[in-house]
């Protein structure tokens, strides 16, 4: 995709080419605003009405179908559909789609699980899927895809989270913590928080913070309809932010978790993300019997899926205090 230029007037213009039945043409896009002038040269150049669409490869099916979605997709799946391009499936990318097989996309689905995890596969079968199914509605996906492999977490637990709050009191890191962690907000959801998003003990959620296609971070609404949310906290978390005017923390998310992951290591804490802290809440509202409803509320979430994973996971933990229990009890009775 051609990349715009900043002219000394301010704007910022595009020159794009295409060729359409072995004729070459150019045309130059001038906006106010540089994701405008590249988004209607991408559009154009990807609107070659003399071409059928049969005779497109995959690579360029896929550049269409992220132009077209490009203003309704959040901007950090945008660039996550431009990367999965990028370095998946490239075996293939270059063939016409009228030609591509079945075995063809079989055998490169198959090189891709022989270095990604099957998560990734299942997501790159996915997006490959949807650009199919937008410019070859009737071929049938009959993909065979590795199996799903339950997530190695590590669930905190409250001796962990103590140990962490010490850690990190007095520091920048002290109230992203609190906030996820007892939340439970998100990493991005933190970033984008605003003083004026709080109000006596309740915070709403309504943005987040995400990486764009050119890296560069922007604010965007929730994800989903089910992350609007307004979540009312402790009276200890919302003492750390009284006086803040403006942003609550001026930390980008990669920077708290890679600070994060430094105060672990410094500490001697075990070894977990800064994602899972919202994990450590769900687990433990789920021990005091917290009904799911509230819990996907006040977490965010459109199902009962994830809470369901991290219940399994947060059981484990405590697998070795069951059994110690069931065994005693049967001997206590044997005895």
């Amino acid at each position: 995709m051609a990349t715009a230029r900043k002219l000394p007037s301010g704007a910022w213009r595009v020159q794009a080419s295409r060729k359409i039945n072995g004729i070459l043409e150019k045309k130059s896009f001038t906006y106010s605003d540089k994701r405008t002038a590249e988004a209607e040269a991408a559009a154009w150049q990807a609107d070659k009405q003399n071409e059928s669409i049969e005779e497109i490869t995959l690579r360029q099916a896929y550049e269409r179908y992220i132009v077209s979605k490009e203003n309704i997709l959040s901007p950090g799946t945008v660039r996550e559909y431009y990367g999965t391009a990028r370095r998946h499936l490239q075996d293939i990318m270059d063939i016409r789609i009228s030609k591509l097989t079945t075995e063809q996309i079989q055998r490169s689905i198959n090189l891709c699980a022989a270095s990604t995890s099957p998560k990734t596969v299942r997501n790159v079968h996915g997006l490959l899927s949807s650009v199919l199914r937008m410019f070859r509605p009737q071929f049938t996906l009959n993909t065979t895809l590795p199996q799903k492999k339950p997530a190695e977490l590590y669930i905190p637990d409250d001796n962990d989270i103590k140990r962490l709050m010490q850690a990190v009191k007095g520091t920048e890191m002290e109230i992203p913590v609190l906030l996820a962690a007892f939340g439970p907000m998100r990493r991005g959801e933190i970033c984008a928080l605003n003083s004026d998003d709080v109000n006596g003990n309740f915070i709403t959620v309504n943005k987040a913070v995400v990486t764009d296609k050119d890296g560069k971070m922007v604010i965007k609404v929730p994800k989903t309809v089910s992350s609007y949310r307004t979540i009312e906290f402790p009276d200890f978390v919302i003492e750390k932010l009284k006086g803040i005017k403006g942003p609550i923390t001026n930390i980008s998310p990669g920077h708290i978790t890679r600070r994060f992951n430094r105060i672990l290591s410094k500490n001697n804490i075990p070894h977990f993300r800064f994602h899972d802290l919202r994990h450590y809440n769900v687990s433990i509202l789920h021990a005091m019997n917290i009904p799911d409803k509230y819990i996907m509320a006040r977490g965010g979430w459109r199902t009962n899926y994830t809470m369901n994973n991290v219940y399994n996971h947060a059981l484990k933990s405590k697998q070795t205090e069951y059994d110690n229990k069931i065994s005693n009890h049967f001997k206590n009775i044997y005895d």
